[in-house]
């Protein structure tokens, strides 16, 4: 039987979270004075604190803020492949590499599944030896124009279930002929982490170490 290994990828693979770092990054890199604009940064993240605007739209804003609505796949490029390179230095927790490693060698097919956009978070995976990638995605224009807008869903929570079930059916893989083990650190994956053969909460979060402890799931620590 064929096994899946389908991981989380912010504070799960890495130490932190990546979408506003790696904004931060590609302004730096491709128009410094937008980081002027990281000043609203705040007020974006207190609308969605308060419930003013969804998760979806807290992602638009931010990209909107520091990428601007439009940028040329091509222009983005040198940004990502360097975000990419520092995050596989600096920022992966050593658990992280030995369990990538182990998976492999074990024959699993290695999935990153995350709500970060996927038009980052490929060249992180393939830094990392995955397989595979099913994150959030981005409306892409004429000639390969990436907007500030999400296409589908935003990669999260009962969304990502979904996502990784219709990745599934494109690949023609049927799931009573896999096993799946699923690695995260966070509750919002509770989804998938019930769905899976082999639940691991990874570094969790509070709500989720309560809800391994009640199900049964193996806690893990990665950050050594």
């Amino acid at each position: 039987m064929r096994e899946l290994a389908i991981y989380d990828m912010d504070r799960t693979v890495t130490r932190t979270g990546t979408y506003t770092p790696f904004l931060i990054h590609a302004a730096k890199m491709l128009a410094p004075w937008r980081l002027a604009f990281a000043l609203f940064v705040p007020f974006t993240m207190a609308a969605y604190a308060c419930k003013l605007i969804d998760r979806r739209r807290l992602k638009e804003w931010n990209q909107r803020l520091l990428l601007g609505g439009a940028v040329p796949r091509a222009r983005l490029k040198p940004a990502v492949d360097a975000f990419a390179d520092l995050i596989s230095k600096t920022n992966v927790h050593p658990g992280a590499l030995r369990q990538i490693a182990e998976d492999k060698a074990a024959g699993r097919r290695l999935v990153l599944a995350t709500a970060s956009y996927r038009f980052y978070v490929e060249a992180i995976a393939a830094k990392l030896g995955f397989d595979d990638v099913i994150a959030t995605g981005s409306i892409t224009g004429l000639d390969d124009i990436i907007h500030a807008r999400i296409d589908g869903d935003n990669n999260y929570g009962p969304a990502k279930l979904r996502l990784i079930e219709a990745w599934m059916e494109e690949q023609g893989i049927h799931r009573e002929d896999v096993t799946v083990r699923f690695y995260s650190d966070h509750v919002s994956d509770w989804p998938s982490l019930e769905w899976a053969d082999t639940a691991i909460a990874v570094n969790p979060s509070k709500g989720l170490k309560r809800m391994a402890a009640k199900r049964g799931w193996k806690v893990v620590d990665w950050g050594f």
